[in-house]
């Protein structure tokens, strides 16, 4: 069957800016790597391409010296034809807590001001309260609005949850769905049968999101095509597989005479991705993230989150504990009422797992994060949680309830005042960037807007191979420094 004659086309988002290079150089791909290749990539015609969110906006300061508004602003002039795609942690946006409601108004406005078209949103325990500010601001400012449900696997998560899930979101106002699967854990027959109940009793398309880490992605995004899924995440082939997603040419050749023939060229995309392996070759990926990893099925560990395992074992000089803590992950999970293990959830989890195993006692120290997620901070959890660990944790402490977010004053005005009188930034863009990343933000705006003070420029970090731990954001958890500058679960 001719391509154009495909009765329905499966759509594609491609990850080549965002996840990918996320997921497999801990996101150190630049502008300048990517301008040259846009006029092509806008030819092809992916349904969007995802270029944004995620941990970029913070690599780009921290690392880069690039400020992040510009990259997308290069990018929407790039990529005239095709929509651009950001990843949003719902009330988080882009940072590592809770912010209120005008600072995520004024985020959204602005990435959409800017050139953002869709805006996946999701949050870590599937709190549809979490999500709601983000999808009305999406909608109001004229984007579309992609709500996100974080797959996981559960005594609670079943696909009834998730398609009860669905339909909620659906009636908040989401324009899309979004399975989002962000450590492989989604099988290819049980992606059939989600997929199958959810275009049964959602009306609006239907996206799946997944990695290979497991090496099961190319057969779930076939299966969940044979159920009727409208988009599928993929990336070019020089940054995709292991924790990254699975090539989007192998996709578009499964599928060539069939009627989900995507109908895209590809010729072009073989040209495409001759570009990003030179990127790639740049980019000194470490072999070990494009390895399958049969540890994601057992301990439904995302890859990132393993990494910043390992990373905390070996600053502890405690590597021979590595599989203890793989098997405290679980539990530990369970005693918190079974979250997602997505940012911030996984790195809050594996930390305190870490620390159960290595203080020799179950809860002896319990990290800040820890007790915020019990007691409710970061909102409603999936299950109930285990009553002993949260007294030993927080004590007495009143459980939040409410939606967290409703604790929160308004910050805009104070944030755009404390940029005046530190005299950095000019544009409510650059009082966003201090929102998000004060310390990292006041440094890159700094050197940005002086370059009378520059000795010279700072050399971007090392590639993963060479990664250590990162510094936190400043307003990221002090024990949890790895996951979102490495192998991003996002």
């Amino acid at each position: 069957m001719n391509s154009t004659m495909a009765k329905n086309p499966l759509k594609i988002m491609d990850t080549i800016l965002r996840d990918a290079h996320q997921s497999q150089a801990a996101t150190r791909m630049r502008i300048e790597d990517m301008e040259p290749v846009l006029p092509l990539l806008d030819s092809i015609g992916f349904w969007s391409l995802e270029c944004w969110g995620g941990a970029t906006f913070d690599v780009c300061m921290r690392f880069l010296n690039e400020d992040p508004w510009e990259r997308l602003r290069t990018l929407k002039k790039g990529l005239p034809h095709t929509k651009l795609q950001m990843l949003l942690r719902g009330q988080n946006l882009l940072g590592y807590r809770h912010y209120a409601d005008d600072v995520v108004e004024a985020f959204v406005k602005k990435s959409i001001e800017n050139g953002i078209d869709v805006v996946r949103i999701f949050d870590a325990l599937n709190d549809p309260r979490n999500v709601q500010a983000a999808v009305k601001y999406v909608k109001e400012y004229g984007g579309l609005a992609e709500v996100a449900i974080s797959y996981t696997k559960s005594p609670v998560h079943n696909e009834e949850y998730f398609v009860k899930l669905s339909m909620q979101l659906e009636k908040m106002g989401a324009d899309t769905i979004c399975i989002k699967d962000m450590a492989n854990l989604l099988l290819p027959y049980d992606a059939y049968s989600l997929v199958k109940k959810l275009k049964e009793n959602v009306g609006v398309p239907i996206h799946l999101h997944t990695h290979n880490t497991t090496g099961t992605g190319d057969m779930t995004n076939l299966m969940a095509a044979q159920a009727g899924v409208d988009i599928v995440d993929c990336a070019l082939s020089p940054l995709a597989n292991g924790t990254s997603q699975p090539a989007t040419e192998a996709m578009v050749a499964t599928l060539r005479g069939t009627s989900r023939d995507t109908g895209l060229d590809m010729e072009k995309l073989s040209e495409a991705a001759a570009h990003f392996r030179g990127v790639a070759e740049k980019l000194d990926i470490n072999p070990k993230v494009l390895k399958v990893d049969v540890n994601t099925l057992l301990y439904q560990v995302p890859g990132g989150m393993l990494s910043n395992l390992i990373s905390q074992l070996k600053q502890a000089n405690a590597e021979n504990k590595y599989y203890d803590v793989l098997a405290e992950v679980p539990r530990v999970r369970e005693d918190f009422g079974y979250p997602p293990l997505v940012t911030p959830t996984s790195q809050i989890v594996g930390s305190q797992a870490v620390l159960n195993v290595l203080s020799g006692e179950r809860y002896k120290m319990v990290t800040k994060e820890s007790k915020g997620l019990l007691r409710g901070e970061y909102g409603q959890l999936p299950a109930p949680v285990n009553e002993e660990v949260r007294k030993k944790a927080i004590g007495d402490a009143e459980i939040i309830t409410c939606r967290p977010a409703d604790q929160l004053e308004p910050e805009m005005d104070k944030l755009r005042a404390e940029c005046k009188e530190k005299g950095i930034g000019h544009c409510e863009e650059d009082v966003l960037s201090y929102a998000l990343f004060q310390q990292v933000a006041s440094k890159f705006l700094d050197w940005r807007d002086h370059p009378e003070k520059r000795e010279a420029a700072p050399a971007p970090a090392a590639a993963p191979a060479a990664a250590k731990p990162a510094a936190p954001a400043d307003n990221s958890p002090r024990t949890l420094v790895v996951e979102d500058l490495t192998n991003g679960n996002f």
